[in-house]
């Protein structure tokens, strides 16, 4: 594992290692080697999975469901 184990962080500590692990994704995926995405990946599932165990019912917009995108998917604008 690289970084700290993320169930010792605290809430705000967590917030901004998955602020900074979801800014530097796009770069990774681009231009990373092999191994550091697959080191990015396997950090930000340690880091995704600790929030969501965290927050298991936190908010979910309704437009970031499967029946939110289909009734974009038919309006018209």
């Amino acid at each position: 594992m690289n970084g700290v184990d993320p169930g010792r962080l605290d809430d705000q500590q967590l917030i901004k290692e998955l602020e900074t692990i979801h800014r530097t994704r796009h770069s990774t995926l681009l231009h990373g080697s092999s191994d550091a995405l697959r080191a990015h990946n396997d950090r930000m599932a340690e880091l995704e999975g600790e929030y969501l165990r965290r927050h298991p019912r936190r908010s979910v917009a309704g437009g970031r469901t499967r029946a939110g995108a289909r009734e974009r998917g038919t309006t018209s604008t």
